[in-house]
């Protein structure tokens, strides 16, 4: 299945060939099978190692980081001669090594032409803990995601579909196909952006009655099981596990008032009763650096740029996927096919576009003014800040949006919803399933 991020890795061997490339993500998102697939196509020669299987290569780094020994001691321990013109050399779970990290520093300085890549599932934890002296300077670090919704149509063979969201964004006009799009968005919040999920889905001829759930339930298990792997100690895993079970019911946390809607921020006591910042905020950290949670700010001034504005200790937490989510929160998959009316509508919305906005790198900010307004997202652009709201349907007065323009004077808003596209009262309406033109 084709991704983008392919192009991130091309971008690489096109112009950063001899700095090694680190891929950081969660579990299960498909970096392995995707660096491989790149690899076999684009050079003549993969050696693939898994660190966390590999005992004997992975303590060749224990006793040297000296590319040419570590080299000569690769091609002992595998039997095989390593032509360093022409093959990639793929170290996979790096971060169980951190001095396999440090070596990439001294790959990076040789004179050989060395080509490395590395990823982990959890490096982005590593890297926050890193003991070591972190090669900085000398490693290109990409972050990968799940599939957004523009990859999960190009992996159903979607290009046309594609093309005429793209167009229809940037010309603010209606598409005729709008209901087959809202339909499969649908499907998309079912099934999430996980690669195995969506290869079944296809494997099963695009019918969801045949999707397999317990694909999903198995990599909540596997996530689970990382963090009972890869923390200090049990006492640490338990903590991150109660916070990441507590998010979805975070999420569904909002009173209605109206048509006003007021998000609560995420509270520790949404975790257990007493719970504090002080007992719980690494195991939050862990979560973010793992990329299995994403981290909405609050800004209290909509002004550039936002992060000299935001308060750090009032967010929102998502999970990395909303299939996680909707899996977690056992949804019977008729209610959201079937457009009914619940009140969680919102947060999966919610949860759908911050993972969008998430997989372009982008920070993730919000605000208020009190109880007079909230506006979901804030982004940043060539036009200044721009507040962007979600509405799970078709119901979109926005009087959040015009407190926000009204105070900072924003050239435009972004109201995503289930209308179809268009533009009216300096508000840009974006469908649902078309956030990833933003």
């Amino acid at each position: 299945m084709k991704r983008k991020f392919y192009d991130t890795i091309n971008e690489w061997k096109s112009k950063f060939i001899t700095t090694p490339l680190m891929i950081v993500g969660a579990r299960q998102i498909g970096k392995t099978y995707l660096i491989e697939e790149f690899i076999k196509n684009e050079f003549t020669d993969l050696i693939s190692i898994n660190l966390d299987f590999n005992e004997e290569i992975r303590a060749i780094f224990e006793d040297t980081l000296v590319p040419e020994e570590i080299i000569k001691r690769i091609e002992l321990s595998l039997e095989r001669k390593i032509n360093i013109e022409e093959t990639v050399i793929f170290f996979d779970e790096i971060q169980v090594s951190e001095r396999a990290i440090s070596s990439l520093k001294y790959f990076c300085e040789s004179n050989q032409p060395y080509k490395i890549i590395c990823a982990g599932s959890l490096l982005g934890v590593k890297l926050r803990r890193f003991k070591s002296s972190f090669p900085v300077g000398k490693v290109r670090i990409e972050y990968m995601y799940p599939f957004d919704f523009e990859e999960f149509l190009l992996a159903l063979g979607k290009q046309m579909w594609i093309d005429e969201i793209k167009n229809c964004y940037e010309k603010s006009e209606k598409i005729h196909i709008h209901d087959k799009l809202m339909q499969l968005y649908r499907i998309y919040l079912c099934i999430g952006g996980m690669p195995e999920g969506v290869k079944n889905f296809i494997d099963v001829g695009e019918d969801i009655l045949l999707w397999d759930k317990k694909i999903i339930s198995n990599i909540v298990t596997s996530y689970l099981a990382d963090m009972n792997k890869y923390t200090l100690n049990g006492g640490e895993s338990v903590k991150i596990e109660k916070v990441f079970n507590a998010i979805p019911a975070s999420l569904a946390r909002e009173s209605i008032d109206g048509e006003r809607r007021e998000k609560k921020k995420f509270k520790y006591t949404h975790i257990e009763k007493g719970a504090n910042k002080h007992i719980f905020e690494s195991s939050i950290d862990w979560l973010i650096s793992s990329k299995m949670i994403y981290k909405c700010t609050l800004v209290n001034d909509g002004q550039i740029p936002l992060k000299a504005y935001a308060q750090e200790n009032y967010f929102k937490l998502y999970l990395n996927d909303v299939g996680l989510l909707t899996s977690l929160l056992k949804f019977d998959f008729a209610d959201i096919l079937l457009n009914r009316e619940f009140r969680f509508k919102g947060g999966i919305s919610e949860n759908y576009v911050a993972q969008c906005f998430a997989s372009k790198n982008m920070d993730l900010y919000y605000w208020t003014s009190g109880n007079e307004a909230e506006v979901d997202f804030l982004i940043s652009n060539q036009d200044g800040i721009i507040p962007v709201e979600v509405k799970a349907g078709e119901q979109t007065r926005s009087r959040s949006l015009n407190v926000f323009m009204a105070k900072y004077k924003s050239k435009y808003a972004i109201r995503i919803s289930a209308k179809n596209f268009g533009f009216e009262n300096n508000i840009k309406s974006v469908p649902l399933y078309a956030t990833f033109c933003i």
